[in-house]
């Protein structure tokens, strides 16, 4: 009862996740073994469910068993046939809707689009793929290293504080103001270590 009452709404609701692979078909002008293509339907649910092909162009193709059930936990393939394989349907995009449903209830449980488009040739579409792929790869390099350059600084600067050079200068400055003039004579500081006035000038400009 406790299982029921939590997966009543959800089935209520009518958003199960349907679970469908591939979620595109492509089928190939000059390739025959392309024509006819598999959807394999999952059930991962704990109860048996019904399920409905619909197409927008359901001239364009066959489908066997557009309608029927799969079991708990089972899977169940539907096969997808192009039937009207010409030039002028090249590149068109046709949708399949794949419903689900409790076998108890008619109410649609949940749904998934499946698009299905008829292309000219296998070779022709490995190299668009291909000249694509190399596109986005390049394009991808390009965003990654742009990334890098716009994010450093910032986080350079994110690190307040002083940076170790800056308290470096700091320590000899102070040091250096804090030693004997040039001619004070009476110093216990080695004579090499006395600085001229300029230069504690320069040092306290540092510090500044």
């Amino acid at each position: 009862p406790m299982q029921q009452q939590k997966r009543q709404p959800e089935l209520v609701e009518g958003n199960l996740p349907v679970f469908v692979f591939p979620t595109e078909l492509i089928f190939y002008a000059d390739d025959q073994s392309t024509h006819k293509q598999v959807l394999t339907l999952y059930n991962p649910y704990e109860f048996a469910l019904k399920f409905k092909v619909l197409c927008t162009t359901p001239n364009k193709y066959a489908v066997v068993d557009a309608t029927g059930a799969v079991k708990p936990q089972c899977c169940v393939d539907i096969v997808i046939r192009h039937r009207d394989v010409r030039s002028s349907y090249f590149g068109v995009i046709d949708k399949f809707r794949l419903q689900v449903s409790e076998q108890s209830q008619r109410k649609a449980l949940g749904k998934k689009e499946i698009i299905a488009t008829l292309l000219p040739s296998a070779k022709e579409q490995q190299q668009q793929k291909e000249e694509e792929e190399k596109r986005i790869k390049e394009h991808l390099a390009e965003s990654v290293f742009f990334e890098q350059t716009l994010c450093q600084p910032e986080n350079r600067t994110a690190s307040s504080g002083p940076s170790l050079l800056t308290v470096f200068l700091g320590i000899v400055c102070i040091a250096a103001l804090m030693l004997p003039t040039l001619g004070e004579m009476e110093s216990l500081v080695p004579l090499y270590l006395h600085l001229s006035v300029n230069q504690k000038l320069v040092a306290a400009y540092v510090l500044g």
